[in-house]
């Protein structure tokens, strides 16, 4: 395809076959419903020698890929976290592709980089984030966890394991049991060592516990380890559990650790008043990131990353090879010195649609209506003697099982593998005190009080038929 008027065809198809698709979402199971190997198998070994028109391809993308697609977008899908999309975040990204612009500095593209500057510094406001804070968009939240631990490395040793290597320091990194396994990750990539991972136990409500942090922050101390950092997770994976960011980051202060808050999930909740001020603390923290992508409706891949010390950040990450030197170096924000990549695509185009299109107000609504849901959610499970809730719900997160006379664990595996196989909703599971539990998550774009309704007698009937 090479000319306007055949791209402006197809263009308009594929428009279409997207609004058809999202009025009919509801039709595709929420699971794929594929094998290993099936998709893999239906396509030629080798690429194509002649063009092929794009009839044939989208045929092929409707016959072959469409069945191997998990539909993240349908209302029914309960798994994971959202990966929410909405269509002024579809329409910006389309228009992102098609401008193809690279915005790695202000030069090579002055407007996204100005953008960037503005959605994140509107982001601040909505949530009350302090004002001495300085956002830059990363691509997900493990990338942005990896970018603090880097910068404070880099901080404590002056910048100098940069210029020289690991010396003879042992640093310590912090984070609860239940935090994310980007943690995990990005202590390996920065060579601090998995062994210098230290997880501090949890209360009963998955929080971590302070005095546990203390403890171990004192006897690394004596051994002659350097604490370094300390994750704060505001909303954990698996139950979104909040640890207490006051004392923790009073604990943290008091030994000069870097506090950096992982708020992927539940921080969009900060744009909700009566959420805000229940998070006391913010004031002590170094680095702090929320993913947009998942509860603000913008499409997946967009991060929010904020740092206290903007200067830390840049000396970590700033190279400026002769080709990159320009005449506005160091009156403007070139954002490849604010992280790891180089080349940076212009995400804060659908940030920027989706914030005006929505609108403050309508994003709380949405936001606030999941959370209702959830509610209900959470009373059908406390008023049904087949369940229990194994946490008090969160936000939009009801954590509960099935109670049965055989071992629970298999029960409730058994559970969501035979609704899932049935393609009408999709569940994921965690792990709470040794018990196999089941995240219901309630926060797509569309859903709507029927979805849940349909979703809880979906859950109800399984359990009847496999207790008959």
């Amino acid at each position: 395809m090479e000319s306007s008027k055949e791209f402006r065809e197809q263009g308009h198809k594929m428009i279409d076959y997207l609004a058809d698709y999202f009025e009919n979402i509801e039709q595709y199971p929420v699971k794929s419903q594929v094998s290993p190997g099936e998709v893999y198998n239906q396509l030629p070994d080798n690429p194509p020698a002649e063009a092929e028109n794009m009839d044939r391809i989208m045929s092929d993308f409707q016959q072959i890929i469409m069945p191997g697609i998990t539909h993240w977008q349908h209302p029914r899908f309960h798994a994971y976290f959202t990966a929410n999309n909405s269509f002024p975040s579809i329409l910006a990204e389309l228009l992102t592709a098609g401008l193809g612009v690279q915005s790695m500095i202000w030069e090579t593209s002055p407007a996204a980089a100005e953008l960037e500057e503005v959605t994140l510094n509107w982001l601040k406001q909505l949530m009350r984030l302090p004002k001495n804070w300085h956002g830059v968009i990363q691509d997900t939240a493990s990338t942005a966890t990896l970018v603090a631990l880097l910068t404070a490395r880099e901080k404590i040793s002056d910048y100098r394991i940069n210029q020289n290597g690991f010396d003879n320091s042992r640093f310590r990194v912090y984070c609860s049991e239940q935090a994310h396994s980007s943690i995990d990750k990005a202590v390996k990539i920065s060579g601090i060592g998995s062994n210098n991972l230290v997880k501090i136990a949890v209360n009963r409500n998955m929080e971590m516990k302070p005095t546990a942090l203390l403890s171990q922050i004192e006897k690394d101390n004596k051994n002659g380890y350097t604490p370094l950092l300390v994750v704060v997770a505001l909303g954990t994976t698996g139950t979104v559990a909040f640890d207490p960011l006051k004392v923790i980051g009073e604990v943290a202060s008091k030994y000069g650790l870097w506090i950096h808050v992982d708020a992927a999930y539940a921080g969009s909740a900060m744009i909700l008043p009566e959420f805000r001020e229940q998070i006391k603390g913010l004031d002590m923290v170094d680095s702090f990131v929320f993913n947009p992508h998942k509860w603000l409706f913008t499409n997946f891949d967009l991060s929010a990353y904020y740092v206290k010390d903007k200067e830390a950040l840049i000396n970590t990450f700033a190279i400026l090879p002769a080709y990159l030197r320009t005449n506005t170096y160091g009156k403007v924000n070139d954002y490849r010195d604010w992280g790891i990549q180089l080349g940076r695509r212009f995400r804060a185009l659908k940030l920027w649609f989706v914030l005006r299109s929505f609108g403050s107000k309508r994003l709380q609504e949405k936001l606030r209506g999941h959370i209702n849901l959830a509610k209900w959610f959470e009373n059908k499970i406390k008023d049904d003697s087949h369940f229990e809730l194994l946490l008090a719900r969160s936000l939009n997160v009801v954590v509960f099982r099935a109670i049965s006379t055989e071992n629970p664990n298999l029960f409730n595996e058994r559970l969501i593998e035979k609704i899932n196989k049935t393609g009408k909703m999709y569940l994921t599971h965690t792990m709470v005190s040794g018990n196999y539990a089941i995240r219901m998550v309630i926060g797509n774009t569309r859903v709507a009080q029927e979805h849940v309704e349909q979703s809880w007698q979906q859950i109800s009937e399984t359990v009847d038929e496999m207790t008959e």
